[in-house]
């Protein structure tokens, strides 16, 4: 099992970079997959989706909201990446978020027009459902694009994979070795008050290793050491946040794993739990940093 899960991890970290470096449409085409796998995760957890067969028009106006909502990404992507950095805009990088914004909203518009003239076969829970469904993964799965779009965007990126998984792995060897108060006794007895503060120490410190490093190596600008460090514990903060949330859904619905995708992990909300919450707070952190200079 743990052979298992390791190779997987090493796997996941290979297409991980693989999507992260060269980033641009690439990156995005592959997030489109990553997002798809986990909305239908969710919406199987959740029961918007009935399971195996033929889809309901719930499930396919989430896949096709998600395919519109990346569309609209993209073709921002490639109205502004000609320009000029002078040009653009300094803090939101490539992809203004109004456009994005209004895609969410014709998503919500139809499956809203769905219930209503398909009432009362689809109920108003379901349409709930289905609707955060698409915010829960798709979108905010997308603000990895998002934060690689962004100025210094190749080195930001990977904060969101330092306080997402490095802060786990921090919070585990922490509380097995020093957990004495639970966190969550209800939703989660095996975390620890220890474990949490153990995670956002270990990914403040990756954090600050990974800046020293850019800095010395690709001499990026020095004064980002700090909003690394920031972002790194504040960061994790949120994405144990993410981690809990995901586990709660779980229990609401009585699922050990939402999938199989990735051995020895689950499926993808399985390892994508607090990376869903993480990157859009780094996203935040560095727009408000950003207008604070």
């Amino acid at each position: 099992m743990f052979l298992t899960r390791l190779l997987s991890g090493i796997v996941l970290i290979v297409i991980i970079a693989a999507m992260n470096i060269p980033g641009g449409p690439f990156m995005e085409l592959l997030l489109v997959v990553i997002s798809l796998a986990g909305l239908r995760e969710f919406y199987r957890a959740v029961g918007v989706s009935k399971g195996a067969g033929k889809m309901n028009i719930l499930e396919l106006t989430g896949i096709a909201g998600t395919i519109f909502y990346y569309g609209a990404a993209l073709l921002e992507y490639l109205r502004n990446s000609g320009l000029p950095d002078s040009e653009r805009r300094l803090t939101e990088g490539l992809i203004p978020l109004d456009t994005l914004f209004m895609a969410v909203i014709v998503v919500f518009l139809v499956m809203m027009a769905e219930y209503v003239f398909c009432f009362p076969t689809i109920e108003g829970r379901t349409v709930m459902n289905a609707f955060f469904g698409f915010i829960y993964v798709p979108v905010m799965l997308s603000f990895i694009f998002l934060v690689r779009c962004m100025n210094n965007g190749q080195f930001l990126v990977w904060l969101i994979y330092i306080v997402s998984w490095v802060c786990d792995t921090s919070a585990y060897c922490v509380g097995m070795l020093f957990g004495r108060h639970k966190l969550a006794p209800v939703l989660s007895p095996k975390k620890s008050i220890e474990g949490a503060v153990g995670g956002v120490a270990g990914s403040a410190v990756v954090s600050w290793i990974f800046a020293l490093i850019l800095v010395n190596t690709l001499h990026i600008p020095g004064e980002l050491i700090w909003l690394f460090i920031i972002a790194g514990a504040l960061g994790s903060v949120v994405s144990q946040t993410g981690d809990l949330a995901a586990s709660a859904f779980k229990r609401n619905y009585d699922i050990k794993d939402y999938g199989s995708l990735i051995p020895g992990h689950g499926g993808i909300l399985d390892r994508f739990d607090s990376v869903i919450f993480a990157a859009p707070v780094i996203y935040i952190l560095v727009e408000l940093i950003g207008r604070l200079r």
